[in-house]
């Protein structure tokens, strides 16, 4: 299997549509691919569709048998790349850090961080019983192990 080909046609279909970027390709036993696109608002089938024309058309299965796949990212898998995250503005996160875990809505994402805020109750400082209080941690990309979406129903 010429990779490199596959890389180069799939950089093509790509670059047609500007939202759309790639989050993993691989090359598994029996000549299978597997290409995960996402995109910036999602990704319509009939952009996994493209994709995969474009790719299976400019190879020859004389030459070489293959098997294709073009999928989205599955909700439940972890978010890989930085672009993830924009698109997951105002939604849950579960953050898991070296020695942290952290749940709460992704407010803000910068170039080197993200922006979780969260409702918690806490003891008052004087008296008895608790209060509502809100937090707000930033958190460098390095110091993410895992991040998920919350998937509520």
């Amino acid at each position: 299997m010429n990779q490199e080909r596959v890389k180069e046609l799939l950089q093509e279909a790509l670059q047609e549509n500007e939202s759309l970027y790639l989050i993993d390709l691989q090359f598994l036993a029996d000549n299978k691919i597997k290409v995960i696109v996402d995109g910036d608002s999602g990704v319509p089938l009939s952009e996994c569709i493209r994709i995969s024309r474009n790719i299976e058309h400019n190879l020859d299965r004389e030459e070489e048998d293959f098997s294709l796949e073009v999928t989205t990212p599955d909700i439940a898998q972890p978010l890989t790349v930085k672009r993830q995250y924009k698109k997951n503005i105002n939604r849950i996160l579960k953050v898991k850090t070296a020695i942290e875990e952290f749940e709460g809505t992704l407010t803000e994402v910068t170039e080197d961080n993200i922006t979780l805020q969260w409702k918690t109750r806490e003891p008052k400082p004087i008296g008895k019983g608790k209060h509502t209080v809100e937090k707000t941690k930033t958190l460098a990309y390095q110091d993410i192990k895992e991040a998920k979406v919350k998937i509520i129903f």
